[in-house]
C-alpha cells in the first residue's frame, strides 16, 4: 500500500507536489501537460520579473542593516530540503566548541501563533545546549536577545533570501540529487532564485553527496564553480543516518532496521530521500505515505496511519527526525518500544563535511573573538 495525502482522511486529493513534480520534470506527457507547463512557464516569467524589482530595492542605501555581532546564514536556492536545519546545527556545535557563543535564528515558517515551528523544535533536539529564536524579523531577534545575553555569532537557518540582514559568511547549500530544480524558477521549477544568485554566495556546501555517482559530482563541482565568484570555496556533505528515536526518548541502533518491513511517513521537503535513506539500511517499506512538508498533523492522523501499518502486519512506523517533533506531543500518551502491535520510531540522520571540513572551520573560527 501506498499513499500521498495532503489531509488526514483516506481517499483525500493527494498532496499537491505529487501532481505538480511530475509536471515540472516532464515526467508527465501529452498535450496537457505540455500546455500546463507553458503556463506555469509564463507565471514564473512573472515570478522572475518580481525578484529582479525586489533585489533592486537591496542597492539602496539603507535596504539592507547590520548588527552588532558576526551572522552566518545558511540558506538554498530550490524549495524542499537540502539540509539547511542540520547545517545550522553543524555551525551551532562548530562555534560553541570553538569557545564562542552562538544564537540560532529560525523563520518560524508556519508556525502556529505563539508556538515553535518543527525547525525550532529540531534545532533544540540537535543543539539543546544553544539558545534558538523563532522570529520573521531576524534583525530584531539578535537585537533582542544581544540586549539581555552574551552572543558571539548568529546564525541563520534559512537565510539566504533574508537579505534585509548583512551577513559575513553567506553559505548556500545544494542538492547534489536535484541541484537547479529542473531548470526554471517557480513554480515552472523548484527554484526560489535562479542559479545567477550563487554570486552572491561565499561558501558553496554540496549536500547528499552519497546519492550520486563520482563523475557526478565532479561535474557538479565543475558547474558551481562557473556560477559562483572566483576562489568561493565548494565543500562536499552527507547526510548520515544517526540513530532511531522511540517515543520514550531512547536511542536504538539501526541495525534494527535491517531485514525489516516498516511503515514509513514523512512531512518533508525531500520525501524520497528519506526514502532512500531507509532502505539503504536494510528497511523493506511495505507502506509509505507523504505529506506537504510542514503539514499539521493531528492525534487522528497518527492514529490512521498506525491503524493501516497494524492491519498491513507490520510491526514499525518510521518516521524522520523533522516529523518526530510534531508526532511525539500528540502521542504523548504511548509508551516506548514493544508497548503497542506498532512501535513508532524516529529516524535521525545528521550532516557530515567530507570535503572542506578546515575551510569551514577556520571561516567560523576568524568570526569568533580572539
Amino acid at each position: 500500500m501506498e499513499a500521498n495525502r495532503s489531509t488526514g482522511q483516506p481517499g483525500t486529493t493527494p498532496d499537491r507536489r505529487q501532481v505538480w513534480l511530475p509536471l515540472i520534470s516532464g515526467e508527465q506527457r501529452g498535450l496537457g501537460a505540455a500546455l500546463a507547463r507553458f503556463g506555469l512557464w509564463l507565471m514564473a516569467g512573472l515570478y522572475h520579473a518580481g525578484l529582479f524589482l525586489r533585489n533592486l530595492r537591496f542597492r539602496l542605501p539603507g535596504a539592507v542593516r547590520r548588527i552588532g555581532r558576526p551572522v552566518i546564514s545558511v540558506g538554498n536556492l530550490t524549495v524542499g530540503g537540502t539540509g539547511k536545519t542540520p547545517m545550522a546545527a553543524y555551525l551551532a556545535r562548530l562555534a560553541a566548541k570553538m569557545g564562542g557563543r552562538p544564537l540560532v535564528i529560525s523563520r518560524g515558517y508556519a508556525s502556529a501563533a505563539g508556538e515553535a515551528n518543527e525547525e525550532t523544535r529540531e534545532l533544540a533536539r540537535l543543539c539543546p545546549d544553544i539558545p534558538c529564536v523563532q522570529n520573521q524579523d531576524r534583525w530584531q531577534a539578535i537585537h533582542d536577545w544581544m540586549w539581555r545575553n552574551p552572543c558571539d555569532v548568529a546564525i541563520l537557518d534559512d537565510g539566504f533570501q533574508h537579505r534585509r540582514l548583512a551577513r559575513d559568511l553567506d553559505i548556500v547549500l545544494v542538492d547534489a540529487s536535484l541541484p537547479f530544480g529542473y531548470g526554471h524558477v517557480l513554480p515552472r521549477g523548484l527554484l526560489r532564485e535562479p542559479p545567477s544568485a550563487l554570486r552572491r554566495a561565499d561558501l558553496v556546501v554540496i549536500t547528499r553527496a552519497e546519492l550520486v555517482e563520482a563523475d557526478a559530482l565532479a561535474a557538479l563541482k565543475e558547474d558551481l564553480a562557473r556560477r559562483t565568484r572566483p576562489g568561493v570555496p565548494i565543500l562536499v556533505a552527507e547526510h548520515r543516518p544517526q540513530e532511531l528515536i522511540a517515543l520514550d526518548g531512547s536511542s536504538q541502533d539501526l541495525s534494527r532496521l535491517r531485514g525489516q518491513d516498516v511503515a514509513a511517513a514523512c512531512g518533508i521537503g525531500n520525501p524520497d530521500a528519506f526514502r532512500r535513506t531507509l532502505e539503504a539500511l536494510g528497511a523493506r517499506v511495505a507502506l509509505w505515505e507523504t505529506y506537504p512538508d510542514h503539514y499539521p498533523y493531528t492525534v487522528e492522523e497518527i492514529e490512521r496511519l498506525l491503524r493501516a501499518a497494524h492491519s498491513a502486519g507490520l510491526k514499525m512506523l518510521v518516521t524522520s527526525g523533522k516529523d518526530y517533533v510534531k508526532w511525539k506531543p500528540l502521542l504523548g500518551g504511548r509508551k516506548g518500544s514493544g508497548s503497542a502491535p506498532v512501535e513508532v520510531v524516529a529516524l535521525t540522520v545528521g550532516i557530515e563535511i567530507v570535503e572542506g571540513a578546515d575551510v569551514l572551520a577556520r571561516r567560523v573560527r576568524s568570526l569568533l573573538p580572539g
